[in-house]
């Protein structure tokens, strides 16, 4: 009996066999990938980026995450943070904008991926769903504004023994939801959020869950 190959994981071998090209299939997009339609009237650069400080391209093993409030925060001389400025609050604000309009656009997955070297982590295997243990984190998260180049990602790992709602980087999330929540609302600058994130986002972490209990917020 003949045995079809779904398409996924057919891309999915050609995306080993190619050492980590990316495939569009699967929901893995190249960098520089189409947006999606409606994100064509909203004039945006998806390539642009202003980043909080400049920084070269660092050496493998030579970046340190931080402790703050218990929880991780990325090494400044190599993930500073970065902003796209034409994701402005008007962008932000309408309601077609979604981050697929700029995630992966500036730079590939697999490019991402280099920040493990960085950092020093060793790549998960097995990094989805109950299992996902590390996520490559924009620091300025793309729904305020941030840039999706290097400056502004950083490998978010831990900690082991939790469940995945309680591991840093789904707490971050959090912050995320919260902030941009508040950004669409006017109560909070855009231009501040950016810098405090950059600085620490674990200083707007007890107000997120505070507001937003079920990690989500309206």
């Amino acid at each position: 009996m003949s045995h079809t190959v779904k398409p996924c994981i057919r891309s999915y071998l050609a995306f080993a066999v190619a050492s980590l090209a990316l495939v569009g299939v699967c929901g893995v997009q190249p960098a520089n990938a189409k947006p999606p339609a409606q994100c064509n009237t909203l004039g945006i650069d998806t390539k642009a980026s202003t980043p909080m400080q400049q920084v070269g391209t660092p050496a493998p093993k030579s970046c340190n995450t931080r402790m703050s409030h218990g929880y991780p925060i990325p090494d400044p001389a190599c993930t500073p943070g970065a902003v796209n400025p034409t994701l402005t609050l008007d962008v932000l604000k309408n309601k077609t904008f979604r981050t697929s309009c700029v995630r992966d656009k500036a730079t590939s997955a697999s490019a991402k991926a280099k920040t493990y070297l960085w950092y020093n982590f060793k790549h998960p295997q097995k990094n989805t769903g109950a299992s996902q243990t590390c996520e490559l984190d924009h620091l300025i998260s793309l729904e305020i504004g941030g840039a999706d180049t290097l400056d502004n990602i950083w490998p978010q790992c831990g900690p082991n023994g939790v469940v995945l709602r309680n591991r840093y980087f789904k707490q971050k999330d959090i912050v995320e939801n919260y902030l941009a929540a508040q950004i669409r609302k006017g109560a909070i600058g855009l231009a501040d959020v950016q810098k405090g994130m950059a600085e620490d986002w674990t200083q707007y972490l007890d107000d997120a869950q505070k507001a937003c209990p079920s990690g989500k917020c309206k």
